[in-house]
């Protein structure tokens, strides 16, 4: 890639996000190094103090740093340059390509989320030489999180994270939202239960004892299963479903093994070792129980004075008043929002929510735009 380039996409969010479109970074096996790496370069340029975590090979993780001041934590903006497969429906517009039409930009990623992280990195760019003496700006560019927050739990479960990411008094989450404020999202816990027999051939299934039995009573006995928790008043109430289940090697044995996947969403409010307890009662003392993702919700009450501050930048943009929303979809915010020490949270994005995944995804060129001055604005307020 040429300077004149490099340049440009620096400065560009639209170009910048062209760019890292052309990145084939579907996860797996994702490859994010290619964007995570040029992004560093960028941001180095500009003066931020920048390091690469690996998770695995070519996946690595960007925590770019600039400021510091020790009467304010810095801010901090995240966002994941992974994306999920094609799917199969034929693409009317190159998934790589980077292709705009009607003021639409095309590309696997461009809405979920490569447009934020884009305009993330250009805003952060533009502002540096303001913040570098104020409280600052902290970003992490994830790999990873398309597949229950990989990148970012690494990053998190690292001895020396505290000196890697240090803490925040606030984060934006640049998913797709429309350029939408939203003040939380759902939790995801997902249990693999399992179920134990004996075998026996299947013209004598009284000398067996059948696992298939077992798990379809526990999956039954979860048909109606209701929270014990209130409704939250912006999330509603939590959700169970059970996902898939499998069992048997053959049609002519009693099968000695059976399970399946349950997927809850959960509601601040709710406590997942008290949902696991609850499970396990309602399915019964022959049922297994294992974690496969436990990711908390996000919410911070929109009375929050920050939260108040990224509406009003928001507002000038819809005819409406904003009012708080929550969404389903997790975010990296789970696995970052501890250790970052639980600073109010903001989900905003250039992106279509309803791009997100599907075939021809596209974002507004304009949102791009826009996205990018609201992250200079809510920065430079942060850290002035």
């Amino acid at each position: 890639m040429s300077d004149n380039s490099v340049k440009t996409a620096a400065n560009d969010a639209v170009e910048l996000t062209r760019t890292l479109l052309r990145m084939n970074t579907i996860n797996p096996p994702g490859n994010e190094d290619q964007c995570t790496m040029y992004l560093a370069e960028l941001l180095s340029a500009a003066g931020y103090d920048c390091r690469l975590v690996d998770f695995a090979p070519h996946r690595s993780t960007l925590v770019a740093r600039i400021g510091g001041h020790p009467d304010k934590p810095p801010i901090c903006f995240t966002g994941h340059v992974d994306v999920v497969p094609l799917g199969t429906v034929p693409w009317q517009h190159d998934p790589f390509d980077a292709e705009i039409v009607d003021d639409k930009l095309y590309g696997r990623g461009s809405s979920d989320m490569k447009s934020g992280v884009a305009a993330i990195t250009v805003a952060a760019i533009a502002v540096a030489n303001e913040i570098k003496e104020s409280a600052g700006l902290t970003l992490i560019i994830t790999a990873g999180e398309e597949i229950g927050c990989e990148g970012a739990f690494h990053l998190v479960g690292l001895e020396d994270v505290a000196d890697i990411i240090g803490k925040a008094g606030a984060l934006v989450v640049a998913e797709p939202t429309s350029n939408e404020p939203l003040v939380g999202h759902k939790g995801a816990f997902w249990l693999k239960a399992s179920a134990t027999g004996v075998t026996a051939h299947g013209s004598m299934p009284e000398a067996g004892d059948n696992a298939i039995y077992k798990i379809a009573r526990a999956a039954l006995a979860l048909e109606d299963f209701t929270f014990s928790t209130p409704a939250h008043a912006l999330m509603g109430q939590g959700t169970l479903n059970v996902g898939t289940a499998r069992g048997g090697l053959n049609i002519n044995s009693v099968p000695d093994a059976a399970e399946m996947t349950i997927d809850i969403r959960t509601v601040a409010g709710q406590d997942h070792g008290q949902i696991w307890h609850c499970l396990c009662n309602r399915m019964g003392s022959g049922i297994g129980l294992q974690t496969l993702l436990n990711l908390e919700s996000v919410f911070t009450e929109p009375e929050d004075p920050w939260i108040r501050s990224v509406f009003a930048r928001c507002q000038p943009l819809f005819d409406s008043p904003l009012k708080p929303k929550t969404i389903s979809y997790f975010t990296d915010a789970a696995a970052l929002r501890g250790p970052l020490g639980m600073p109010p949270t903001v989900i905003l994005g250039p992106g279509e929510p309803g791009m997100a995944h599907q075939t021809d995804e596209f974002c507004y060129v304009a949102r791009i735009g826009e996205a990018e001055k609201l992250f200079r604005h809510i920065m430079l307020d942060w850290c002035k």
